[in-house]
C-alpha cells in the first residue's frame, strides 16, 4: 500500500484538537440558543439560524434511526491500528447534516478510530488540500494512520447524490428546487450509499 505524503498541518496537532461529534452537536445547539435570544439578527443571520435548526433535526433523526450494516461492522472491527478520521465541515451545511451522523456512527464502531471535526472557514489552509472539483465542498472526510499518512478521503456527498445535483444544475433548475430534490434523495437513501462507499475505501486498505 502506498501512502500520500503527510500534510504539514498534521504535526501541529490542530486536527487532534478538533471537536468530537457530540461537541459539534452541542456547539451548534448553543449557537441556536444564542440566536433565539438575540433580537437584532440580520435576514441572512436569521436564514442561517433556521438552516442550523433544520440540520440539528436531520442529524438527530439519523442518530436515532441509523444502525450500520453487518458488512461495514465486520470491516471496521478489523482495524487494529489507530486511525484519525478528520471531517472538515460547517454546521450550516445541509450535506454535512445528511452525512456526518453516518460517518460518526461508523467511526464509533472501533475505539481505534478517533473522529475529529474541524471547521472549514477557520481552517482554510487545511481545506485547500482537499478540494473537490476545485471547490471547498463539505463535508470532507480524510483518514490518516497514526503517523499522519493519508489512508483515504471521501466527500462531499455520495456519488449518486452528486450525479443528481450536477444533472439538475445542468438542466438549469433553481437552487431551491434542486436542493429539495437532493434532500429527498437523502431521505430515501437512508445512508445506504455513504455506507457502501466508505466500506469500499476501508477494504482497499487491507
Amino acid at each position: 500500500m502506498e501512502f500520500k505524503v503527510t500534510q504539514q498541518f498534521f504535526p501541529d496537532k490542530r486536527v487532534l484538537e478538533g471537536m468530537t461529534y457530540q461537541q459539534y452537536l452541542e456547539i451548534t445547539k448553543e449557537e441556536l440558543a444564542d440566536n433565539t435570544k438575540a433580537d437584532n439578527l440580520t435576514a441572512e443571520e436569521k436564514e442561517r439560524s433556521d438552516i442550523k435548526k433544520l440540520n440539528i433535526q436531520r442529524m438527530t433523526r439519523i442518530d436515532k434511526l441509523y444502525e450500520p450494516g453487518i458488512d461495514i461492522r465486520n470491516e471496521i472491527e478489523k482495524i487494529s491500528d489507530k486511525q484519525l478520521w478528520m471531517v472538515i465541515t460547517e454546521n450550516w451545511c445541509g450535506d454535512s447534516a445528511q452525512n456526518l451522523p453516518y460517518i460518526a456512527k461508523i467511526a464509533s464502531l472501533n475505539q481505534k478510530i478517533n473522529l475529529r471535526i474541524i471547521l472549514r472557514d477557520s481552517n482554510s489552509d487545511i481545506m485547500d488540500n482537499y478540494l473537490t472539483g476545485g471547490t471547498r465542498s463539505i463535508p470532507k472526510l480524510v483518514a490518516f494512520d497514526k503517523e499522519g499518512n493519508e489512508l483515504f478521503q471521501w466527500g462531499a456527498r455520495p456519488k449518486a447524490a452528486q450525479d443528481l445535483l450536477s444533472e439538475l444544475k445542468a438542466e438549469g433548475f433553481e437552487k431551491k428546487y434542486y436542493l429539495e430534490k437532493l434532500h429527498s434523495w437523502y431521505a430515501r437513501n437512508k445512508g445506504t450509499d455513504i455506507e457502501k462507499e466508505i466500506l469500499l475505501l476501508i477494504k482497499k486498505l487491507t
